[in-house]
């Protein structure tokens, strides 16, 4: 069985809207006619209780045979009202006097005149007779006479009949105004919504040329700006995939290629001891590139599949600095750089030392690769405002203002891809700095670039500084 299509966000909102519009016309409705009519015949009531107090005062001075008659005549053309004097009769009333001048069976059992006899009191209400509505008020004369003024409520049903019809008109004509409000209203939304879907489509297959934009400041707006931030970070990241896997396959094809040639001149016997000791050396370091890149990715997947554990251990970042420079000094020599070391005190930090030692060997040898020889590199580490601090500072060019921002960026490199490496390194190094519950800072300027990696100092560390405050204190 085929499945009925779900309505739309559009057909909704209309549908929404219609509701809110019906239930408060609907509201007004029984606010206002109910409340209309009630008001207009209390008001009529009223009328007839404020004339009855003289109406029954004349029938008390007047005689019953003789002029009940030409009274009940005379206030019902001055009130607009019939006026009838009944008299209880056993179970029933008799007509003394009509204004009507016709038979009254009609009112001889009429609540209100029977209700006032009961009673003794004045009694009033609202009656139904021939078809008629009626607003009555009966006037006790004695204990067995009352005076009847009854009123009809034609016209004060007929304006509530009007405020009715006018109400139910409006009533369609605002839904109808609110059909095709909320239709407009909802296919122009759901159209800007619908251009948010196109876009998230072509972005999903890999478009991101086209700009994401609304001509509206408001919600869908604000969503509008965000998929197009999205949109310009995801080109970012693909061109910065595309670069890698060029930059990738070429950092393979370049070792494997030589460790191919080299291979093929070391199976020829015509090479001495010497040249086969060279080749060893070349083939060492290509295989040295190959395992760098390898342990790149490998760090790279374990980061993004939180696989990647650190230690929280104490480490001395002195001890790293110094460790390092030894490492780097035959590198540095060879490219004419001059390593310094400024970290004679211990600097205890929290930290994984092996994590510490790959981030400081990354920094130092960046600092080689990218700078011309005849450059000064200085690794110093100190605790500084509460915190242990490595610094690799070097007095090269600087990082030009344009790379500054996207330098941590994965697959980023400098320079428009013309320098060395996979461009992982540096956003490895800040993610196992964060994984540490630091950071890694940079600061350049033309003449002066500085690497600060930024790591919370340990319990040791802190409890050394606190002793000689105790103690001064």
């Amino acid at each position: 069985m085929r499945r009925l299509p779900h309505p739309g966000l559009a057909f909704k909102f209309s549908l929404a809207l219609f509701v809110i519009v019906a239930g408060a016309l609907g509201i007004v409705y029984l606010a206002v006619v109910p409340r209309l009519e009630t008001r207009l015949v209390d008001a009529k009531i009223q009328d007839l209780e404020r004339a009855s107090g003289s109406v029954v005062s004349q029938y008390r001075r007047a005689n019953p045979l003789t002029e009940y008659q030409s009274l009940s005549q005379f206030f019902s053309s001055s009130l607009s009202a019939r006026v009838v004097v009944l008299e209880r009769l056993q179970s029933s009333m008799i007509s003394v006097a009509d204004s009507n001048g016709r038979s009254s069976a009609d009112v001889r059992r009429d609540p209100v005149a029977q209700k006032a006899l009961e009673t003794g009191r004045t009694a009033t209400g609202r009656v139904e007779r021939a078809g008629s509505e009626r607003a009555e008020v009966a006037v006790p004369l004695d204990a067995s006479t009352v005076v009847l003024l009854s009123a009809p409520l034609k016209d004060a049903l007929a304006d509530v009949s009007l405020v009715r019809r006018t109400l139910i008109a409006a009533g369609f004509a605002s839904l109808a105004l609110s059909l095709v409000i909320g239709t407009l209203a909802a296919w122009r939304f759901t159209r800007r919504i619908r251009s948010l879907e196109d876009a998230a489509g072509r972005i999903a297959a890999g478009d991101f040329e086209h700009p994401v934009s609304d001509p509206v400041q408001d919600e869908v707006g604000q969503l509008a700006q965000a998929f197009d931030s999205m949109r310009l970070r995801l080109a970012h990241l693909d061109h910065a995939r595309r670069e890698f896997i060029a930059n990738a396959s070429h950092e393979l094809r370049t070792p494997l290629f030589s460790l191919g040639g080299f291979l093929e001149l070391m199976a020829s016997e015509e090479l001495d001891e010497r040249e086969r000791r060279d080749f060893v050396e070349e083939m060492s370091a290509q295989v040295g590139r190959l395992t760098k890149l390898a342990t790149d990715l490998l760090d790279l997947s374990r980061l993004d599949a939180g696989q990647l554990s650190v230690e929280k251990t104490d480490v001395d970042v002195a001890a790293v600095a110094r460790t390092v420079a030894e490492e780097v000094r035959a590198l540095a020599e060879g490219t004419e750089h001059a390593i310094h070391v400024e970290a004679d005190d211990a600097v205890l930090a929290l930290g994984d030392e092996q994590r510490i030692l790959q981030i400081a060997r990354n920094l130092v040898e960046n600092a080689l690769k990218h700078t011309p020889p005849g450059t000064n590199v200085v690794i110093s580490a100190f605790a500084d405002e509460g915190a242990a601090a490595f610094f690799v500072r070097d007095d090269g060019p600087g990082v030009p203002e344009r790379d500054q921002e996207h330098l941590f960026d994965r697959f980023y490199r400098a320079d428009g891809g013309k320098a060395s490496g996979s461009g992982l390194g540096l956003a490895i190094a800040k993610e196992l700095a964060v994984r540490m519950e630091g950071r890694l800072e940079l600061r350049s300027i033309a003449g002066e670039t500085v690497f600060t990696l930024v790591l919370p100092l340990s319990e040791a560390a802190i409890s050394r500084e606190i002793e000689p405050v105790a103690a001064q204190s």
